[in-house]
Order: structure tokens, then sequence, then C-alpha cells
């Protein structure tokens, strides 16, 4: 089924745009989350733009639906589970870093890096943006409730960094329900990230050591 053009020019031109306001969404919650002694009307204020975004995230998911190739939105549910994770979790957001970047490449004739290389860099950067959003999800969710071991931010990020590498110390861990839902999803997501490195690396190690081989021996 081809795609309607209007449905691939709304995608071309709002990739970027929904980039920057996934960045300011989460700049704003950062801020809410972090900024404990900001004055009440400040986190009105990050509220304010938090729900703005999901708004902007909302539409385009409705123009997306609408223009898309399926008359029902349970179709296009079922056949856009990313897009509909990422509306329903904003802090998903990273996870459609990919789509930002073919946008960006599409205006420009080749590519900066080579396959393995945007391999690399998208794992890296979706690893940190998803990183952080896990850590302030779980600092949010930890920080007042009953036994809890992840008390202050950095006892989240030091969680997250040892989640995403799926090394678990277990020294600080989730025990609210919000915050374990949010560990299963960084796990599945570290596993995926650091398998999607590590084939990348190995694919890149086998071919140089193939044209290694397939060089003809010095005379």
């Amino acid at each position: 089924m081809a795609a309607d053009p209007r449905l691939t020019r709304w995608e071309d031109r709002s990739e970027l745009p929904l980039f920057a306001v996934a960045l300011l969404f989460l700049t704003a919650y950062a801020v809410h989350v972090l900024a404990r002694g900001m004055p009440a009307a400040g986190h009105e204020v990050c509220l304010g733009v938090v729900y703005g975004a999901w708004a902007v995230f909302l539409v385009d998911y409705v123009v997306r639906w609408r223009l898309g190739p399926y008359a029902s939105l349970l179709a296009h549910l079922r056949h856009h589970l990313l897009d509909t994770a990422v509306l329903v979790l904003p802090l998903l957001r990273p996870l459609r870093f990919v789509d930002t970047y073919q946008a960006v490449q599409q205006r420009r004739d080749v590519p900066k890096l080579s396959l393995y290389g945007r391999v690399i860099a998208y794992t890296g950067i979706t690893a940190a943006l998803l990183g952080f959003s896990a850590a302030l999800a779980v600092y949010q969710a930890e920080r007042g409730a009953r036994g809890a071991t992840i008390r202050t931010f950095g006892d989240a990020v030091w969680w997250m960094c040892s989640t995403i590498t799926t090394v678990g110390y277990g020294d600080v861990t989730p025990v609210t329900p919000l915050g374990r839902t949010v560990a299963v999803g960084l796990m599945v997501c570290g596993v995926a990230l650091l398998g999607a490195v590590t084939g990348a690396f190995s694919s890149w190690l086998f071919q140089v050591f193939a044209r290694e081989d397939e060089r003809p021996p010095a005379r």
C-alpha cells in the first residue's frame, strides 16, 4: 500500500520540531522534579509546558492516523505500537530519535557517518536521553516511598547506570509499582541497545579482518 504523499510531507516536516518539543518536555519535567524548592508558580509553569508538549504529541498522533492507511483507530494502534507507547508515555520519546536522524539526513546528500557509526551514535544518544528520563521518573516515584533506597537524584542516576548496562548491583532498587514498571522498561531497552552496539561493533570488526585477509601478500 503506497503511503499518502501528505503523510510523507507531514513526517518530513514535523520530525525535527517534534524532537525540539520532546527536549522542551524533558527539560520542563526535569525542572519540576528536581527543583523542589521552586515556588508553586514555577511548578505550574513547568506542568503547563509538559501538558502542552503532550498535546502537541497527541495532535501529531491524530494527524498520522488520519493520513495513514488505516481508517480504524484500533488498526492504527496495532500497527504503530511504538508511536502509541510514546504518546502514552512521552518519556519514551528518545526511542524516536532514529526518525529524527533520518529527517536530518534527508536534507543532506551523503550521511556524515558510516552505518556502524550511525548505529553506535544513535544508540548512545538514545541511551543517554532514555536513561535520564528513567532516572527522573524513578526518583519522582521513589523519593517519598516507605522503605525506599532511592532517596536522591544521585541514587536514581546510579541505579539507572547499573540497570541500563545490565550490571544490576542491587544496592539501590525501586520499591513502588511505578518505579518497578520503569525498571522493567529500562531493562528491556538496555538489553536492546547493548545488543545493537555489540552487534554493530562485531560486524565492523569482522569486515575489517575480512579486508585484511583479502589483501594480496606483500612481495
